[in-house]
This record gives C-alpha cells, sequence and structure tokens, in this order.
C-alpha cells in the first residue's frame, strides 16, 4: 500500500509540473504576449497625421506613400506604459519610417500633432535603425553614431527584427538581436504604439510592411 502510494505521488507530481511547463510562456496566460494586428484587417488600429495608405495585406500591415502629404501614423486605439515591444519589419530603400512607443496626440497640441519616442526605420548609409528620436518634440535622443555593430546588423531589402523595452524611465531597443539603444528618460510614462510612413516628395509610392507584431505588459 505503502508502495502505492508513493508511486501515485510521483505520478501526480510529474503531470503538475509537465502541465506549468507547458503554461510558462503561453499567450494565454497573465502577463504573456497580445498580438496587436490579427492579420486581417486593421481593427484595434487608427490613422492620425497624413494620408499615407494602410492595409492589411497578406498577413502584413502595408504602409505606402502619398505625395505631398505630412507624416502618417497608423496607431494603437490602446495606450501602453510598462512592456516589451517585438515585430519584424521590411522597408523600401528610399523610404524613412519609425515605430512610435509611449506616444501622443492632442488637439492643443500642433493641431494633434504625433509626439513621443520614435524607434526609427533607417535604411540610408546612416542606418540609425533602432535609434531613439522623439518626433515632434526635442528629436535625436539616442542615435547609433557610435555603435558600429548595431548599424552593421540591420539588412537593406529584407525582413529586420525589433526588440523594444520601455520599463519605467528605460527604454533599451535591439535591431536583429544586436542592442541598438538605451536610454533613460523620463518625459513620457505612457501612450500608444504606432506605425510611421515619412512624408516624401517622390511621386512614385514607397512601402514598408510590419508584421509579428507582438506586446507583453508589464507591471
Amino acid at each position: 500500500m505503502k508502495t502505492k502510494l508513493i508511486l501515485m505521488i510521483a505520478v501526480c507530481s510529474t503531470v503538475i509540473f509537465g502541465c506549468a511547463q507547458l503554461r510558462i510562456g503561453t499567450s494565454d496566460v497573465p502577463g504573456g504576449w497580445t498580438e496587436l494586428f490579427n492579420g486581417k484587417d486593421l481593427t484595434g488600429w487608427v490613422q492620425r497625421g497624413g494620408k499615407a495608405n494602410y492595409q492589411a495585406d497578406n498577413g502584413t500591415i502595408l504602409g505606402a506613400t502619398v505625395l505631398k502629404t505630412p507624416n502618417s501614423f497608423l496607431c494603437t486605439e490602446r495606450t501602453y506604459a510598462n512592456f516589451i515591444l517585438e515585430m519584424d519589419f521590411k522597408v523600401d530603400s528610399k523610404l524613412n519610417s519609425g515605430v512610435q512607443i509611449r506616444s501622443l496626440s492632442y488637439p492643443e497640441y500642433k493641431n494633434g500633432r504625433v509626439h513621443g519616442y520614435q524607434v526609427e526605420i533607417d535604411p540610408s548609409d546612416r542606418a540609425w535603425s533602432g535609434g531613439i528620436y522623439d518626433e515632434g518634440r526635442r528629436g535625436w535622443l539616442n542615435n547609433l553614431k557610435n555603435n558600429p555593430a548595431a548599424r552593421k546588423a540591420f539588412k537593406k531589402g529584407q525582413w529586420n527584427h525589433f526588440r523594444i523595452e520601455a520599463i519605467g524611465s528605460h527604454l533599451k531597443t535591439w535591431i536583429n538581436g544586436t542592442p541598438a539603444a538605451d536610454l533613460e528618460d523620463s518625459m513620457t510614462p505612457a501612450g500608444f504604439i504606432g506605425l510611421q510612413v515619412h512624408s516624401t516628395n517622390i511621386k512614385d509610392p514607397l512601402r514598408v510592411r510590419w508584421k509579428n507584431i507582438r506586446i507583453k505588459e508589464l507591471d
């Protein structure tokens, strides 16, 4: 009897431990990852600023420039404070773009202009993708001038991966797994996430795509 009891306890412990392993890291546990793009339409997003064309296209969000319109932003309806944000992106070689985090838009601030932290997408030879710019306010906060490894990590004409951490006043970015920007700044503790299509004077549309956009909110 004692042997059977020990065996039953061992089996139950194995099952419980196995279930715990299965739960860790899944999207349905509290504090897990949430997909911001459903792959089919732009539910949960709202456009601000210029008139660039945004659409869901083959599992990606496609942004295309429109001649002589201001910077455009496709923004989450929700705001976020502390989080880890990840996504993949691919951009035309002549198009500057970026990802807004903790960003804001108020009628009383420059007629609703989107402003806040932007993680740069820069396919030019400067290659500052992953640097942090303050859109509509202070300009560059942490470029990649002194980070040659991050500049080399960007892949022109290919899919690239961002990891962005915003925890309290500490903002950090990675480009394709390489550390990029590292910034302490407390001006904006929370705001929406936005996908930028930059203004252009080029007639033919330039395009940028995003996919696998997911966020993990932190306490």
